[in-house]
């Protein structure tokens, strides 16, 4: 009967389960998948199975740090055909990355061609480059011949793979690693391998030695790109004894005399995994908006090493403030986070101490060193047997000869021979006792090396060579035995094979020396502005449309100036590049302006509401210059107002800050400096109150409080002076014109006030 399992024309039977479920179990399947095999790296080898299998395939090649290269294209077509079935493009772009010395410590990988550089530019394909693994890979894969790990089949099951390498150093430490999977992701900066190899010396005498204490070895990261590294070393203990942290890494420079004065910044490395490139433009950048107005220029003249040059404005700012002033503003300064999640044996991730990681990495080298003595012995063990059938040969020489040449079936015979009697030797020079095992028969793999043997080892001297060869491997063996017996012997061993890695890999290797420093942060100050930016005259123009712009020197403000057609002046006066403007608002919000950010003074300018955020349906009410120990009166047409300090209305932001606040059809109208004791209102009725000066609140923000009462209308002007001076206007003819006797109009604040005085101007408005 034929099977209906898989005709087309037999209705199969459906499967059902809740959605939920079907779900659940798919989605953690793909996650457990991303965390084990792909994303996160194993503690004891410190791959990902990409890089894995990455140098497994080229050890198939053979291409050995001392041999030849082979093209890129060929590496990942055998590591995707064989071993990882992924796309062959993310199989060279992580073959290449382990090429680039800028982004691995130890670079595993040795690249022939482009391999990309640190500016970002991409490798270049992989028909063009070629590869060969490097000495320290070799270290990685050092001992696989020996059954030092376990295998695996492979995706389709014709080939097999390592479960992991029998790394001879602690390489997830020593080149990092990072990934993001489900749910949970890694981020390891790499470390020196000879600090690594003298905190697992130590944790090897000391096996419970604190995590502090191991810091005394391995002080932070050690990264390919050097700078320096400025986190508090509290901060640093607290991240390794947690596995969880950060570095604050800065760029190294130096200061380059000019002479006469003069000086520029040379940066000669810039923080790990930032690109040059991208560097410079944000450098440039932050040149271009002026916030660093002390800063100049940025040129890249950078060859095989790294050379920045920073051209200060002026040279009469310090240095290290400039370089302050960078960290705040640019990739000159990063901040590395640390999560040293890890697969701690190969299938559980977790977040692992220093300590914990390095205690893994030893537990797994002495696994290694078990099971490559124990693979040793066996194999002393075959040479034995093989050994002593040679002897037995050698010492019936002629029997042996006789059943080849004349027996039918001379591996049986030999076999069945019995050879267990004392024999001499030919020449009777000396005795010794055949070593026959047992009952004196050979075994299998005794009696086909005998055949197999050559006709020239029948020489004399060969029967010597075999006896110290078989005294040799006899007292080999039996160091093996008390290697496997002793923990105290097996951790030696480790101890002295991790000092010739140290030895292999440490200051005399190219590299091998610390690149990363360390120093104190120390904090930068807030830097006046007048200490970054040249002081210079400027007369600002702000039209009535609110184009600005700085002309160049104090010029005369009766000056006529061109403007854009329909457009004309509203403020003009003299200024300093050092200074900052306050821009006052219809909506009642001030906005501060870097007098130094201007627009220069040969075109119309820019519209001031590309400087800040002032909205299209406010209007300018004035723009001057700040003076921190002033105060202002700021009034709204409905004859609200309060007094705030000058010095409390700077904006941060381009935002600006909210200060007199109005609402419907209620606008901003005044903002003038406070001076004197007496205030005076007058609303568009003309009608004008003098109040004393105290009666009005100081305040930082709000609506206010009344100034005038008015019952049509609203407020038309508010000033300040000395009742004692006068107050004092412009009359219709132009003339200047003050009035001392003021009883008449003096009132307390909130009230009507009376007629304006003959005289008074038609605009209701005070000098």
């Amino acid at each position: 009967m034929s099977d209906t399992k898989d005709d087309p024309n037999i209705s199969q039977p459906e499967l059902s389960e809740p959605l939920r479920r079907a779900l659940g179990d798919r989605y953690l399947t793909y996650a457990l998948s991303t965390i084990m095999h792909r994303a996160l790296p194993d503690a004891r080898d410190g791959l990902k199975p990409v890089h894995r299998r990455i140098l497994f395939a080229m050890r198939e090649l053979r291409l050995s740090a001392t041999g030849g290269f082979r093209k890129s294209a060929k590496i990942s077509g055998d590591v995707m055909g064989n071993y990882h079935p992924h796309g062959d493009a993310a199989i060279y772009d992580a073959m290449a990355r382990l090429a680039q010395d800028f982004n691995v410590r130890y670079p595993l990988v040795d690249g022939q061609g482009n391999f990309g550089n640190i500016d970002g530019d991409n490798p270049a394909a992989s028909r063009y480059t070629e590869a060969r693994l490097t000495v320290v890979a070799e270290a990685l894969l050092d001992g696989l011949n020996e059954n030092s790990v376990d295998y695996r089949e492979n995706y389709d099951g014709t080939l097999t793979e390592p479960v992991v390498l029998p790394a001879k150093f602690p390489n997830l430490l020593a080149n990092g690693s990072s990934g993001i999977a489900v749910g949970m992701a890694t981020n390891i900066p790499p470390h020196n391998i000879a600090e690594l190899i003298d905190a697992c010396l130590h944790l090897i005498k000391v096996p419970d030695a604190r995590d502090d204490t191991l810091l005394n070895f391995v002080p932070g990261p050690d990264f390919p790109t050097g700078g320096v590294i400025v986190e508090p070393e509290d901060n640093i203990a607290q991240a390794y004894r947690t596995g969880k942290g950060g570095f604050r890494l800065r760029c190294r420079y130096e200061v380059e005399d000019l002479g006469r004065g003069q000086w520029q910044i040379i940066v000669t490395e810039i923080p790990y995994q930032v690109q040059k490139s991208k560097l410079i433009e944000k450098i440039a950048e932050v040149i271009q908006n002026k916030k660093i107005p002390i800063l100049g220029d940025v040129r890249d003249e950078s060859a095989d090493d790294i050379r920045l040059v920073l051209e200060p404005k002026s040279k009469n700012v310090d240095p290290d403030v400039l370089m302050g002033m960078l960290y705040r503003h640019s990739d000159l300064e990063v901040r590395f986070s640390m999560n040293m999640n890890v697969l701690i044996d190969g299938v559980t991730p977790k977040v692992c101490s220093l300590k914990e990681v390095l205690r893994a990495f030893l537990d797994f080298r002495r696994e290694v060193l078990i099971r490559r003595s124990q693979h040793r012995m066996e194999k002393i063990d075959h040479r034995l047997e093989v050994l002593e059938g040679f002897i037995i040969a050698f010492l019936n020489l002629d029997r042996v000869i006789d059943i080849i040449r004349y027996d039918d079936d001379p591996k049986a015979a030999l076999m069945r021979e019995d050879w267990g009697k004392d024999h001499k030797r030919a020449d009777d020079e000396h005795d010794y006792v055949s070593p026959a095992r047992g009952e004196g028969e050979l075994s299998d793999v005794q009696a086909d090396a005998i055949l197999n043997m050559r006709l020239r080892s029948l020489r004399r001297l060969e029967e010597l060579e075999l006896l110290r060869e078989q005294e040799a491997l006899m007292a080999e063996r039996a160091g093996l035995e008390d290697l496997l017996d002793s923990v105290d012997l097996q951790w030696t061993k480790i101890s002295e094979e991790l000092k010739e890695v140290k030895k292999d890999f440490g200051k005399k290797y190219a590299g091998g020396a610390r690149r990363t420093t360390f120093a104190e942060a120390g904090e930068v100050e807030d830097v006046p502005i007048e200490a970054m930016i040249e002081r210079e005259p400027i007369t600002v123009v702000c039209s009535q449309m609110g184009w600005v712009r700085a002309m160049t020197g104090h010029i005369d403000l009766t000056r006529e100036l061109k403007f854009k057609d329909g457009d004309g002046p509203r403020f003009i006066f003299h200024a300093e590049t050092t200074d900052r403007l306050l821009v006052f608002g219809s909506n009642g919000r001030f906005y501060t302006v870097s007098a130094s950010n201007l627009p220069g003074g040969r075109g119309m300018g820019e519209p001031l509401r590309l400087m800040v955020d002032l909205p299209n349906e406010a209007e300018i009410i004035d723009i001057f210059i700040h003076q921190p120990d002033r105060k202002l009166l700021v009034a709204s047409s409905a004859g609200d107002g309060f007094i705030v300090p000058e010095q409390d209305v700077i904006a941060q932001t381009r935002t600006g800050k909210q200060v007199l606040n109005v609402r419907g059809d209620v606008r901003a109208k005044i903002c003038k400096p406070v001076s004197g004791d007496a205030v005076a209102v007058v609303g568009e009725n003309r009608k004008v109150l003098v109040f004393p000066l105290d009666e009005l609140p100081e305040m930082g923000r709000g609506k206010g409080v009344r100034l005038q009462k008015y019952k049509d209308g609203g407020l038309s002007d508010v000033t300040t002076f000395t009742l004692a001076d006068g107050l004092t206007w412009l009359d219709p003819a132009g003339r200047t014109r003050t009035e001392t006797e003021l009883a008449e109009w003096s009132g307390k604040r909130a009230s009507a006030g009376r007629m304006a005085p003959r005289g008074f101007p038609r605009d209701n408005t005070f000098t």
